[in-house]
Order: C-alpha cells, then sequence, then structure tokens
C-alpha cells in the first residue's frame, strides 16, 4: 500500500522540477514558477502530511538546483517553496492581524536573507545594491503583496482539492 503514496510523490515532485525548469527558459517567469511548483505539491501535503510534503520539498529544491537554467529560479523555490508547509500553522493564529502580520514577516525574511546571499555571496544583480533604499524597500513592499496573494491563491487551492476530493469520494 505504500507504492500510491510514493508514486504521487514522484510524480507531482517530477512535475515541480519541470515547472522550475520552465521558469528559467521563459522570460519573466522567475517568480511565476515557484508558485506554480509549489501549488503542484499541495496535494502531497493534503493527502499525506508535512512529513511527506518536506520530503518532496527538499528532494525538488535539489533537483531544481541541479538542473534548472536559471539559478534565480531555483533559489526563489529554496527559499519559498516550504511556506505550504508552514501557511496551516499561520492559519490557525488567532486574529486575522497577528496573521497577515506573521505572513509578511515571513515573507520579508526570507526575501532578505534569499537576496542578501544572492547579492553578497554570489555577486548577481549588484545594480539592487547601488540603487538607492527607497528603491529596496518599494520592491519588499511589492514583493510581500505578491506572496499575499500567493498565500490567499494556496488556501483557494487547498480548498478546491478538498472539496473535489469529497466529490469524488462520496457519489
Amino acid at each position: 500500500m505504500r507504492a500510491r503514496p510514493l508514486a504521487l510523490c514522484g510524480v507531482l515532485a517530477a512535475l515541480a522540477v519541470v515547472l522550475l525548469c520552465l521558469g528559467g527558459v521563459i522570460p519573466g517567469a522567475v517568480f511565476c514558477a515557484p508558485i506554480l511548483a509549489m501549488g503542484v505539491l499541495l496535494p502531497v501535503l493534503e493527502e499525506l502530511g508535512p512529513k511527506a510534503a518536506g520530503t518532496a520539498y527538499a528532494a525538488v529544491s535539489i533537483l531544481a538546483l541541479l538542473l534548472a537554467p536559471d539559478r534565480e529560479t531555483a533559489f526563489v523555490y529554496l527559499f519559498f517553496g516550504w511556506y505550504p508547509i508552514l501557511r496551516p500553522k499561520i492559519a490557525a493564529l488567532p486574529s486575522r492581524p497577528l496573521r497577515v502580520l506573521a505572513r509578511i514577516a515571513v515573507c520579508s525574511a526570507a526575501a532578505l536573507l534569499l537576496y542578501g546571499l544572492v547579492l553578497r555571496l554570489m555577486g548577481l544583480t549588484a545594480d539592487l545594491l547601488d540603487s538607492v533604499w527607497y528603491f529596496n524597500a518599494a520592491l519588499l513592499a511589492a514583493g510581500n503583496v505578491v506572496f499575499l496573494l500567493t498565500d490567499s491563491t494556496l488556501a483557494r487551492l487547498t480548498s478546491i482539492w478538498h472539496w473535489k476530493l469529497k466529490k469524488y469520494l462520496y457519489r
């Protein structure tokens, strides 16, 4: 009976890696591809739990770092792809403002760590280091808005998964 969950993880992880590889081929998909890859792994989280989802995330991250033609796409997934595993814990917080603040804190910390690593250690996108501080703050604010929209999309995809599953099971 272990073959079905293993097959689900393998197929969805392979699809996530393909999406991340396409993110390097299609111009402008640096941020779209990791979001799509997060959505692809939602059924693993919902059906098999956080441990299997974490394993699938780790496998996809390693394969993306090895295979993706655009390293930035792979790094964006590495730093943000684990968020769907954390999302139910944030959704369980008691108040809505606290949930929004937690999401913004997670996004800001991951983005600052990601681009701090990219800028300082790898020497990529050095233009951001030379720009004025409010330009970088505006980029971070825009990133937080996109992250909140991504969180909303992940919540909707999860509810669609549950609705389809219930519809399929209770025919």
